[in-house]
């Protein structure tokens, strides 16, 4: 403990973000660039180094938070990035895109503000990779398996790292042209920018991954065959098969999901094409979903130039603190946060009509209509109660030229054919079924991430990967030494 008394000292201050007006007018990334690190060695020593640090469950990766708080303080970043890559293989993408249950979990947070454990541990990452303290890992020999892992989201490509370090040949297979699932197509590049993927993806080809692009397992390659052809196969295609909102008016064009919006984005933004053939430029849009997904394409609406942008929430609007009565402290309460893309929505005033920044609080889409061509034209909503029951009296419409649903996802898409083609057994809610050894009824096939456990955040998402690695390795050899940090049927904290 560098400061026994930094949590009384020193106020809590998070990485600054850009002026809106400048950072809506590019996709780099909402922070100032290089005003971390002048201010996160103070913040680490905030840290209480208390007892028994609950932010170590809070985080299924179970990471080392108040070793390496400490060793931050102090500018040992070696140290550091030892102590965090040592349960987590992409703290640079943690760091940036989780929510932080460990900051919930963070003791100080019971009548403080929590340390800020997600910007320390993206600025350890950063500085690992600045000063080169992150060279590749080969195996010292092969073990003669090979593993076949579906998918290059955060599970899949947690999954190979450990595989690939451990010893055996291991293959990815990715759908899209190009590797990282949502983290290159979904998530947008003001969030996290694609070169801190690339950057890892090199690390691992010079391990020894292989990765094979533009490769559906199922369409382009057979399930079956692929099974025969290495020792163990990991389906890590995450959870694609997106909500529908079945009410009147649905097939009218300009009606999309979320993941039909944000790859395109993101598609420009990579050179592919000059402009989206769903861009928000000009139109009147409103987003259907209250979670991240949506907030995703509020930003990116904002940085296309729409008209205007509104934000549909279901839910009432949360309390600025937390209840503790329904959910008590280390639990991660669901209070009123503000993203970057809400401040942008709110500084901006892209939906005057809204309850707060750009979103609408406990409302429900009626329906949809359209103009004589067929094209949306207005959303008509009405207000719920906390049982979702409409209010009499309570209906409005809004302008909608574009609609864009971002309202969760089920499980693994199965357009593809991979499940159907290894016959594997599904949960009730769609969800690839396993044992707690993360096998499925198919022998020597493993399911990991979202498939399995369903929609969840990054960060258990990478836990995953590292845990059904495990399960693996003792398949292939009879006894494992990667490290397990959940199991299948573990979830988040809860009252």
């Amino acid at each position: 403990m560098a400061d026994p008394k930094g949590f009384m000292t020193t106020p809590r201050r998070e990485w600054p973000r850009r002026p809106v007006e400048e950072r809506v007018r590019d996709w780099n990334e909402v922070y100032v660039p290089g005003a971390l690190l002048p201010i996160i060695s103070k913040q680490a020593d905030r840290c209480m180094d208390c007892g028994i640090p609950f932010c170590h469950d809070a985080c299924p990766l179970g990471n080392l938070i108040p070793d390496w708080n400490d060793l931050v303080s102090r500018e040992d970043w070696r140290a550091a990035s030892d102590r965090l890559h040592a349960t987590n293989n992409f703290p640079e993408f943690t760091g940036r895109l989780c929510p932080a249950p460990c900051e919930a979990g963070c003791v100080l947070a019971i009548n403080q503000p929590a340390v800020t454990i997600k910007n320390v541990e993206c600025a350890i990452a950063d500085r690992a990779w600045e000063e080169g303290f992150l060279p590749p890992q080969p195996p010292d020999r092969l073990s003669g398996r090979t593993v076949a892992v579906i998918g290059s989201g955060p599970t899949g490509l947690a999954a190979a790292q450990q595989l690939t370090r451990a010893g055996h040949t291991v293959a990815v297979y990715e759908k899209d042209d190009r590797l990282g699932g949502l983290m290159r197509y979904g998530i947008p590049a003001f969030k996290m920018e694609k070169h801190h993927l690339e950057r890892r993806l090199e690390q691992m080809r010079a391990e020894g991954t292989k990765f094979r692009t533009a490769a559906a397992v199922g369409r382009d390659v057979g399930a079956a065959e692929l099974r025969t052809r290495y020792d163990a196969v990991v389906i890590a295609t995450g959870a694609a098969a997106w909500r529908e909102l079945p009410v009147p008016g649905r097939e009218l064009a300009g009606i999309h999901q979320a993941m039909e919006y944000l790859p395109l984005a993101n598609r420009v933004c990579e050179g592919d094409i000059e402009a989206s053939p769903i861009s928000a430029a000009g139109r009147h849009v409103v987003i259907v979903g209250g979670g991240d997904t949506g907030a995703d394409c509020l930003g990116t609406a904002v940085r296309e130039g729409a008209a205007s942008v509104t934000q549909l929430d279901i839910y009432a609007q949360p309390e600025a603190e937390r209840n503790e009565d329904t959910e008590p402290w280390p639990t991660y309460p669901k209070i009123y946060r503000l993203s970057a893309a809400h401040q942008e929505a709110g500084h901006l005033r892209t939906a005057p009509a809204a309850d707060a920044d750009a979103r609408l609080f406990a409302a429900s889409t009626l329906h949809f209509t359209g103009d004589a061509d067929g094209h949306v034209r207005s959303l008509h909503l009405v207000e719920v109660d906390a049982r979702r029951r409409p209010l009499p009296g309570t209906g409005r419409t809004l302008p909608a030229d574009l609609v864009l649903l971002a309202l969760g996802f089920s499980g693994p898409d199965r357009r593809d054919g991979l499940i159907d083609q290894l016959g594997l057994e599904l949960a009730p809610r769609g969800t690839i079924l396993r044992d707690a050894g993360f096998a499925t009824n198919v022998p020597g096939v493993f399911a990991a991430g979202d498939a399995a456990r369903g929609q969840s955040l990054i960060v258990w998402a990478i836990a995953e990967g590292r845990a059904v690695a495990a399960a693996v390795d003792r398949f292939l050899t009879g006894r494992s030494r990667l490290p397990a940090p959940i199991g299948p049927y573990d979830r988040p904290m809860t009252v």
